[in-house]
């Protein structure tokens, strides 16, 4: 080797360093090739600190590879900025050149846009993103690999720079190192047969194949995206909830719905889910009758003269709004033709061990019967309504489910939908408890006219005192019973027992139950 003079200056040493290295001492380079502020780098940290899966994966890529971590996070963040900037291959570090090349490749595809669709803004769906492109980078890391050439001399310079005088004299033992590995890399350059060749030449070989990889991963992460969406869109989980869930609870969510129990309702609650919407678009408002005075509520269909007046004045109309949420606001009572249900919609669910049977669709008639509960719980939010599921099966076996106006905690609808009995059957003992339900709510409120929709398979005894009991009950509080018998025919008592009874012979056909939903 050369001998050196034992103070060198650091422009000589990075100059000759230059070949390799394709920038000079005092230009400084990025590690990350995606653009981040502090915002990215902060939802970055918490993300990967929560997320044990994305720690592993860095773990296992880094075995093999260098600054896998760096790759992971560009990949996150080109997944969840709006408009992410992709550095110049100047500006990144030469030891990124690989990181560049695989997220350059990722964004100049139409499957990644696709992806981002529905990873922008949301930290667990980036996450996921990654994660789902995990072998795939492993294969765009393998096919882009570059000798180290050109990290071992940035480590050299960065060393001989640390050491370097204020005059810019480096000391021997750093100026012999970085001459050495600079030389080193010569060398192997030379064996190789690319003394003209550089990073960015041999990575530019492998480019077609990362481009290629880059696209599949990005179809695949896509494809996964939008198969999770659908399944939250049919449970009702909008992306608002989502986004407020940590990582970890979000996570659970996703596999906990993936399972083979919860998997087999996503379709039917989200076919229940469109008709009943569908329903409550086309339906028409009955009439009000004779007028009879004036009272106060929220329907702004019947306000009176001053009441229209306040809401064209500007200065009126916080004041409205206020009262239209109290239901304050003064309007014409009628005596009518309105038969619409006002108190709470109260599904009874049969959870006796023959529900668990399926039809040749492979649907269970538990699923069918607890796809249609959440749609009522629909209906009930939309309408504005207090709704109670409750499962049942023999007489000592009830679970309740309370949504107060219809609002409901993703949680609470899960062990609605994962809970189950076994048992036999039994009317009196739910019934009853929908009575005291709709009892409560009229002792509380005055409120009547509630809805009960009995979904069962199977049929059982009444006594006579019971019967007698019950119909002075419903009587009194003017409520209504539907019914919805699955698979076998109604019997006698659940015939008595409804005013309104359907039989739905066929579990992936929700449109037997459309009138109902029309009605309540």
């Amino acid at each position: 080797m050369t001998a050196i003079q034992p103070l060198a200056k650091l422009q000589d040493l990075a100059a000759r360093a230059g070949r390799w290295l394709g920038l000079t001492a005092a230009t400084p380079a990025h590690t990350q090739v995606i653009a981040a502020d502090r915002w990215d780098q902060a939802t970055w940290t918490e993300t990967y600190g929560q997320a044990a899966a994305l720690r592993d994966l860095a773990s296992d890529l880094s075995e093999q590879h260098d600054h896998t971590q760096d790759l992971l996070q560009d990949v996150f963040t080109a997944a969840i900025k709006a408009t992410p900037h992709l550095r110049e291959r100047g500006e990144v570090d030469p030891s990124r050149a690989i990181n560049h090349q695989v997220v350059s490749s990722l964004l100049g595809s139409d499957e990644f846009g696709e992806l981002r669709r529905n990873t922008v803004g949301d930290p667990y769906a980036a996450a996921m993103a990654v994660l789902t492109q995990g072998t795939s980078l492993r294969g765009m890391l393998d096919q882009g690999r570059e000798a180290q050439a050109a990290a071992d001399v940035q480590a050299a310079l960065e060393s001989a720079a640390a050491a370097a005088a204020p005059d810019g004299n480096v000391p021997a033992e750093q100026a012999d190192a970085l001459a050495a590995t600079t030389q080193a890399a010569q060398a192997a350059d030379n064996a190789a047969g690319q003394a003209d060749a550089d990073a960015a030449a041999q990575l530019a070989q492998a480019a077609p194949r990362i481009r290629t990889a880059a696209r599949a991963a990005a179809q695949k992460a896509a494809d996964a995206a939008q198969a999770e969406a659908d399944t939250m869109a049919a449970w009702g989980i909008s992306k608002t909830q989502l986004q407020r869930m940590s990582f970890a609870k979000r996570n659970r969510l996703a596999q906990q719905l993936a399972g083979n129990r919860l998997a087999q309702f996503a379709d039917l609650i989200g076919r229940f889910r469109a008709m009943a919407s569908g329903e409550r678009a086309r339906r028409i408002e009955p009439t009000h009758g004779e007028l009879v005075g004036i009272t106060i509520g929220d329907d702004i269909t019947r306000l009176v003269p001053s009441e229209l007046a306040n809401l064209a004045l500007p200065q009126l109309r916080a004041e409205f709004a206020a009262r239209l949420v109290d239901g304050r606001l003064m309007m014409y009572d009628a005596r009518g033709d309105d038969t619409a249900g006002k108190g709470a919609i109260i599904a009874l669910v049969d959870c006796s061990a023959s529900m668990r049977r399926t039809d040749g669709t492979g649907t269970t008639r538990e699923a069918w019967a607890k796809a249609c509960a959440l749609a009522l719980l629909d209906q009930a939010r939309q309408a504005k309504r207090d709704y109670t599921a409750i499962l049942f099966a023999s007489a000592a076996q009830q679970q309740t489910f309370t949504f107060p106006r219809g609002q409901a905690d993703i949680e609470q609808v899960l062990d609605l939908a994962e809970h189950f009995f076994a048992g036999t059957t039994d009317f009196q003992a739910p019934l009853g408890q929908a009575a005291d339900i709709l009892a409560r709510q009229h002792d509380a409120d005055g409120v009547q006219r509630g809805d009960i929709v009995l979904i069962t398979d199977g049929e059982a005894d009444i006594t006579s005192d019971w019967r007698d009991e019950w119909r002075k009950r419903k009587a009194a509080l003017a409520f209504r019973v539907f019914g919805i018998s699955i698979a076998a025919r109604p019997g006698e008592v659940l015939e008595e027992l409804c005013d309104n009874l359907r039989h739905v012979t066929d579990l992936a056909d929700v449109d037997q139950s459309r009138d109902m939903f029309r009605a309540i």
